[in-house]
């Protein structure tokens, strides 16, 4: 299927950043709000380039989605959108499990374990979607077109769907990464904790400009 149409649900700074991205390289792209009265004036001022609707709207509407939304609202967010619209379809899952307490001598703290990770919580609430991990180990920042030394870094994905990774790989080559398959969808249990090693500089140095990157010989 070709694909010409983003839902992203999730209108905090990771949604905007990514839902920019997809409309500059000419998608077409609804973000998906509670409220989307509240983001008129962002519709108003992108020209056409993006659109707001309800969270069920945007799933209906995206040939693709991307859940863009804190991980303790992820799996209300799934329901919201509703499985049967996510069904067949690719789903970028942004999110990672940030528990509400603060952290620990700048660790995050999660609310899952290293046995299960969220996005297997959400491919169990909507089975029929294609969930790939994505865009969850980076600030929102360096999410589009990263301009680091060293060139692309790398975006360690993973998922059940073969078809849909390749999805995702054609989307972080556009957005100027690198892409790392780790496997199916139960290696979500390693990319996830990924962010709680990249916001360590950030909450102990205030460095947030930086990414991971896979070496070889």
């Amino acid at each position: 299927m070709s694909i010409a149409k983003i839902a992203v649900i999730g209108s905090g700074i990771v949604g905007k950043t990514l839902a920019a991205g997809f409309a500059d390289l000419g998608y077409e792209v609804m973000i998906g709000t509670r409220d989307p009265s509240k983001l008129a004036a962002l519709a108003a001022s992108s020209r056409g380039t993006l659109r707001v609707g309800t969270v069920a709207e945007a799933a209906a509407f995206g040939d693709l989605a991307v859940l863009a939304v804190k991980g303790t609202a992820a799996e209300e967010a799934v329901l919201l959108a509703g499985p049967e619209r996510l069904r067949g379809k690719t789903v970028l899952d942004a999110t990672n499990p940030i528990a509400d307490s603060p952290p620990e001598e700048g660790v995050l703290r999660f609310f899952t374990t290293l046995d299960a990770s969220l996005m297997e919580r959400l491919q169990r609430l909507a089975p029929e979607a294609r969930f790939v991990k994505a865009f969850s180990c980076v600030g929102s920042g360096l999410m589009v077109r990263p301009d680091l030394p060293g060139g692309p870094p790398t975006m360690f994905i993973c998922g059940d769907d073969g078809g849909a990774k390749a999805e995702a790989r054609t989307i972080l080559e556009r957005f100027g990464w690198e892409s790392e398959d780790m496997g199916p969808a139960a290696a979500a249990r390693a990319i996830e904790p990924l962010c709680i090693l990249w916001c360590l500089p950030g909450f102990r140095n205030d460095d947030w400009a930086h990414a991971f990157k896979m070496l070889r010989p």
